[in-house]
């Protein structure tokens, strides 16, 4: 039985949400998830690509051939990063200096160029939105979680990098600084695995 639309937007947000069931994009996972900040940027950009180029390829899918079709996947993917690295050098510079090489990398991402392929490709428009759409809300609410995660106990502080900047604990308290290191990011996104696995058979 074909898929309702509410069922196309909603399965990004759990049974088939990208680092944790689909375990796509975890690059960047690891790499940016330092702060809540950064992450919730890197997953804001990934959403607004990923729903772009789903709805073009969608669009495009029947004058695409077939023979060279990933490279044009490529191609449309790397319009909207284009896009997106504007946007943020013009407005928001302080978070491109953070996510840095990244955000071009979303052009070679996995889950853009596996949307791409797996569902817009052989979907219509308002499908490929959908499902654009919630596999990005999806992946920003991971690296969201996971970011927060990391600098409330790495760092003490919430939403760092931003005059907004807030101090989570006392000034005794003593920053766990394994967590905002690389080892620290693994053992985090294990956690969250675990846990996203035993609220999954629940």
């Amino acid at each position: 039985m074909a898929k309702t639309l509410t069922q196309e937007f909603t399965k990004g947000l759990w049974n088939e949400i990208p680092p944790f069931r689909l375990v796509l994009g975890l690059c960047p996972t690891l790499a940016v998830t330092k702060s809540f900040y950064n992450a919730l940027g890197m997953g804001l950009a990934l959403t607004f690509v990923l729903v772009g180029s789903n709805v073009l390829v969608s669009m495009l899918r029947k004058i695409i051939p077939a023979e060279v079709r990933i490279a044009c996947f490529i191609i449309l993917v790397a319009t909207f990063v284009i896009l997106v690295e504007l946007f943020t050098q013009a407005y928001t510079y302080g978070l491109y200096q953070q996510l840095g090489i990244f955000i071009p990398l979303i052009v070679v991402n996995c889950i853009p160029l596996g949307r791409a392929e797996a569902f817009a490709y052989k979907q219509g428009v308002g499908r490929s939105f959908l499902d654009g759409l919630g596999m990005g809300i999806g992946y920003t609410l991971s690296l969201s979680v996971l970011g927060a995660f990391r600098e409330i106990f790495g760092a003490g502080t919430f939403l760092g990098g931003t005059p907004n900047v807030i101090k989570v604990f006392g000034p005794e308290f003593q920053p766990f600084q394994f967590m905002v290191e690389a080892p620290g990011a693994f053992v985090c996104l294990g956690l969250m695995l675990c846990v996203m696995n035993m609220l999954g058979k629940k």
